[in-house]
């Protein structure tokens, strides 16, 4: 990395992967209704380069006492730069690529200064914004406030889903306009319809809904993203253990979901139009023991799968066969 003077955005689109190194896996082991189906993945055993860079806990990014919180990679493994300021304790993570402009976003469930907040940087680690009251817990809205909000999902558009909290007093899915405004507030902690416990991931498809992994509840419930109407919700694929991540396929043809207490990654059918129907599960990736995979993301060009292990303390790419 001499030289390396901070990357353009075109540059950025190919280098926003904060995760770990590999650790040997048991076989791929799935049970899959789907006859003649073939193995979907396999692991990228070579991918990071230099795995000894990471040293903490990995959430979706790296962390821990006296590391850098946030590692930055290359498409092919290389470790590129790392930022440290103004994070305390990230959870989530989320990097919009736009034709003018990347920006990578950040939730930290911090209790400390930086805490219960949502923060947007530059590529390079630049703080641009601020959502919540930072240090503060709360359920406000004017001022906006945060109590551990798990996961960020933002738009084009600039529109943002925020699925709010891990184990806090909140369990809601908060979408802001592009100008951090409510558009639409859901969810209250329970177990009815439209209710969440832990509340801990949260993506947006093409048809315009949004898929929410309902943690504790284990389920997955989805809402219309315009209006913030139910739609629906699996449950039939988590009786061993609930959703943690939920990610689409490059092509939406299927949800990634991972399965923490279980060490697995779901591959879930999604339907792209009209009824969201019953959970099929497609194959299972099932990885070591105390691996706890956490969250999880998809590269929407070459269709990798980031698995970011808070047990294992590493991350894994698996890519498509």
């Amino acid at each position: 990395t001499a030289g390396f003077s901070g990357p353009t955005v075109m540059e950025f689109i190919n280098y926003s992967i904060f995760i770990l190194y590999f650790q040997v896996l048991k076989a791929f082991d799935y049970v899959s209704p789907w006859k003649g189906q073939q193995q979907m993945y396999k692991l990228d055993i070579g991918w990071p380069k230099i795995p000894e860079y990471f040293t903490g806990q990995t959430f979706c990014v790296a962390r821990g006492d006296n590391v850098p919180k946030v590692l930055v990679f290359s498409e092919e493994g290389y470790f590129l730069y790392s930022w440290n300021d103004t994070v305390e304790m990230p959870h989530g993570i989320f990097v919009l690529n736009t034709a003018m402009d990347s920006s990578v976003w950040i939730t930290d469930v911090g209790t400390g200064k930086y805490g219960h907040t949502v923060k947007q940087y530059s590529p390079s680690g630049k703080l641009m914004q601020i959502l919540g009251t930072p240090g503060n817990a709360g359920s406000g809205l004017i001022p906006l406030q945060f109590d551990q909000p798990a996961d960020i999902f933002v738009e084009e558009s600039g529109d943002i889903y925020v699925v709010d909290g891990d184990g806090g007093m909140n369990n809601r899915l908060l979408k802001l306009s592009n100008d951090y405004r409510e558009i639409w507030l859901a969810g209250a902690n329970g177990t009815g319809i439209g209710q969440f416990k832990i509340p801990h991931s949260v993506t947006v498809d093409p048809v315009g809904r949004v898929w929410v992994a309902d943690r504790d509840n284990r389920r997955i419930q989805v809402f219309d993203k315009v209006t913030g109407e139910w739609l629906g919700s699996w449950s039939s694929c988590f009786a061993e253990d609930g959703p943690y991540s939920v990610r689409f396929t490059a092509d939406y043809k299927y949800l990634i979901v991972a399965q923490l207490n279980i060490n697995q990654l779901a591959i879930l059918a999604a339907p792209l139009v009209g009824s969201i129907g019953d959970c099929v599960m497609v194959q299972t990736i099932q990885l070591a023991d105390e691996t706890k995979p956490h969250l999880v993301d998809v590269d929407m060009k070459s269709g990798a799968v980031y698995v970011a292990e808070i047990g294992a303390q590493q991350v894994q790419r698996y890519v498509p066969i």
